[in-house]
């Protein structure tokens, strides 16, 4: 069995929280028994996680060397000029090492559902949205490419997963992928 779930913002990836006080998670989402996260996502990002009951399904979703491309739009702080995003799509370097070039461009932006809490707007500072595709998942990595070139991340969301996708669903939704 195969889930698309939306992670609405603030979500943990898991089914469990030991922290005091306890956080949200998957477990309240009515999905069904016995399957689990392929892949993560962050607890302060949203959009597309796929969950599945199949361990050899899960391995071919998450291994990097099975190049699912992931697919995200990403609010940024600030105006970003070619140079930043050229670094975007050759590579750039973290603290554990150069990353994988990207997919990067420029889009409108994109008719999402509001984000509770709502990002915070500044009058005096600009924003823009960015389409990124990484063949890579190291921890937070997208949020440390933008703030890398000079672009913080103010939102994040996942939209694609490979040729799966979150059109359809809102925050908390989730549906079985047939096929």
């Amino acid at each position: 069995m195969l889930i698309a779930f939306n992670k609405p913002y603030g979500v943990l990836c898991q089914f469990t929280d030991r922290s005091t006080p306890p956080r949200p998670t998957l477990a309240g989402f009515g999905l069904p028994p016995q399957v689990y996260a392929a892949g993560r996502l962050d607890h302060d990002s949203e959009g597309l996680l796929l969950l599945t009951d199949d361990g050899g399904l899960a391995h071919q979703l998450t291994d990097p060397r099975h190049k699912q491309p992931k697919t995200y739009w990403v609010q940024v702080e600030g105006e970003p000029d070619e140079a930043q995003l050229a670094a975007l799509r050759s590579g750039v370097t973290l603290n554990d090492g150069l990353t994988r070039p990207a997919r990067a461009r420029r889009i409108d932006a994109p008719g999402l559902w509001p984000r509770d809490p709502p990002v915070r707007f500044r009058k005096t500072v600009p924003d823009a949205w960015l389409e990124l595709e990484l063949r890579e998942g190291r921890n937070r990595q997208v949020r440390r490419m933008t703030a890398a070139v000079g672009l913080p991340t103010l939102r994040l969301v996942r939209v694609a997963i490979g040729p799966h996708r979150v059109d359809g669903l809102s925050p908390g939704e989730w549906k079985v992928i047939t096929g």
